[in-house]
């Protein structure tokens, strides 16, 4: 994991596509601006793991019921 230092209004890079802004440092929050081709999703890890999780469990309930 890279671990950077940024102020208010500085940016990243990632790739020649995707970049991040610090917007707004507050009460302990970064407030981040990101920018990224829209064929790529940008998502929240709690989002994330809410959409793994019910997934798994459409899969779970889509096999058949063991006898």
């Amino acid at each position: 994991m890279l671990v950077l230092s940024r102020k208010v209004g500085e940016r990243i890079w990632i790739g020649d596509e995707i970049s991040v802004t610090v917007v707004r440092i507050a009460g302990g929050g970064v407030r981040l601006g990101i920018d990224a081709p829209t064929h790529l999703a940008v998502v929240r890890e709690e989002l994330r793991v809410a959409q793994e999780t019910e997934t798994a469990a459409d899969e779970k309930a889509s096999l058949p019921a063991r006898q």
